[in-house]
């Protein structure tokens, strides 16, 4: 009997921090999923890669495009820059356009860091710094946005604007519910995920499934042989005590930037189903009230992953909100 309520509670434990993390970089569509070996490096996403080395860390991105105004794109948890393919190409018809992998992920170096989402502010500012740009736009999704918050917050005259998709930080989390969360968060458990729990777990993130996103699932499923799997899965176990212990929900007033934010209406991951009641529409309020100069939209028949299931209007949304 004990045993059966472990498990149960590990189970509830494992979909309240599936999701509150956000994205694991992986979702099934439909029931074909390719199995084989693949290192990070070895992933397509479509564009060049470049590289940049800051110390001793690597960081790969893809530059596209050209304008006065440049974009850098940060990926959430468990993700990588190609999570941004969709809306790419229509950003940088008028500007430079960035997308990195943030360190632990992608095709940037995976270490043993001391992550937190300062130290995200901080790489981004320093690969800011090595490019030459003096200012730059923030387009941060779910984890994403509350590095760029973080980083805004931190580098007020460096960042010029915020696009918040989807973004973690507005919703609060008591000392309670991150413990709770915490418990089950290690480096093994998202190492043992196994495809059936990523594939049921995971599907949360779209209200329905583009045919494009296959990739999603099966790279994730072809990186576990590859090299440097287990610090990839470091950082994303530790990824979430970051953004639990990094709060900006107490902030949000501080921002000083012109923001846009942007959720899909069908969101199944914000509030966090397992500990808030609500709606999506009430965690975007929070920011958009809180935020002095912001604006709010709301895309229906959305979920989550808003820049890749409705790419269209979300890069019409920013392109609009850049003029």
């Amino acid at each position: 009997m004990k045993t059966r309520l472990r498990q149960r509670s590990e189970k509830i434990i494992l979909s309240a921090v599936l999701a509150f993390s956000l994205s694991f970089s992986a979702c099934a569509v439909g029931n074909q999923i390719h199995l084989g070996n693949m290192e990070f490096k070895d992933i397509d996403y479509g564009y060049e890669t470049r590289y940049l080395q800051l110390s001793n860390i690597e960081i790969g991105y893809i530059d596209a495009g050209s304008g006065e105004q440049t974009l850098i794109l940060i990926h959430g948890l468990g993700s990588n820059a190609k999570g941004y393919v969709r809306v790419i190409p229509a950003l940088s018809e008028n500007y430079r356009v960035i997308a990195l992998d943030l360190p632990g992920y992608g095709k940037s170096s995976k270490g043993y860091y001391d992550y937190s989402m300062e130290f995200y502010a901080d790489i981004v500012l320093r690969f800011m710094d090595e490019l030459g740009l003096d200012q730059a736009v923030l387009v941060g999704h779910s984890m994403g946005g509350q590095i760029a918050m973080t980083a805004g917050l931190k580098y007020p005259r460096r960042i010029s604007r915020l696009v918040l998709l989807s973004p973690a930080g507005f919703e609060r989390f008591d000392d309670g519910e991150a413990a709770w969360m915490k418990k089950a968060m290690n480096p093994t458990f998202v190492k043992k995920t196994t495809v059936d729990a990523i594939d049921k777990n995971l599907r949360w993130n779209f209200y329905e499934y583009p045919e494009d996103a296959r990739f999603m699932i099966d790279e994730r499923i072809q990186v576990r042989s590859a090299a440097d799997f287990e610090n990839y899965c470091y950082a994303v176990s530790r990824n979430v005590f970051a953004m639990l212990d990094g709060p900006v929900w107490m902030k949000l007033g501080e921002i000083s930037q012109p923001t846009l934010i942007i959720f899909g209406e069908n969101d199944m991951l914000i509030p966090n189903r397992y500990l808030h009641a609500g709606f999506t529409r009430d965690i975007a309020a929070i920011g958009d009230r809180e935020i002095p100069d912001s604006k709010l939209l709301m895309i229906p028949e959305c979920g989550h992953f808003v820049q890749f299931e409705k790419a269209d209007e979300v890069s019409g949304a920013v392109l609009e909100f850049l003029k």
